[in-house]
């Protein structure tokens, strides 16, 4: 499934929309260079979720668990944009099966972590193309590539 997020409203609300179709062990995988919105997804994600407190870039600390209000799963927010591979991301202890866990910088950090995981790439333009909307601030068109991976998600739609 490919999308168009015109603006960060949207990424956020991208993000809401898929919060309302997870559940404990479910994992998440976001992909884009610095800047995309993979943290502004996360968000989206976590208001929908009811978690407790604001979510942030998890880059210094590499893992933040996020409470909800009320019952249900933790969300886990992992950045592995400083860890070399799989066996380092398994290495942070995360309690995959009870916690709804999402992975910024993800690529080549998931084999053998999980069966089924939802994939979300993000590209940004590179300057060239970029519109002008609204009050002569620049559109900056995200193309958002959703796969999902593994029985759970085969016929994954957020429409």
């Amino acid at each position: 499934m490919q999308l168009g997020i015109d603006t960060p409203e949207q990424m956020a609300e991208l993000g809401a929309r898929l919060a309302v179709e997870l559940r404990a062990g479910d994992l998440v995988a976001l992909n884009g260079e610095l800047g995309a919105g993979k943290t502004t997804f996360t968000r989206g994600l976590g208001g929908q979720l009811g978690v407790r407190g604001s979510v942030t870039s998890p880059t210094f600390v590499l893992a933040r668990t996020h409470r909800r209000i009320g019952d249900g799963a933790p969300l886990v927010h992992v950045d592995a944009y400083r860890l070399g591979s799989a066996a380092e991301l398994d290495d942070l202890d995360i309690d995959w099966s009870a916690s709804i866990v999402v992975v910024e910088w993800a690529a080549g950090m998931l084999e053998g972590v999980a069966e089924h995981w939802i994939e979300i790439d993000i590209r940004r333009p590179t300057g060239a193309g970029v519109e002008i909307g609204d009050g002569d601030e620049p559109v900056e068109t995200r193309l958002v590539t959703i796969t999902g991976h593994g029985a759970r998600w085969h016929d994954l739609r957020l429409d």
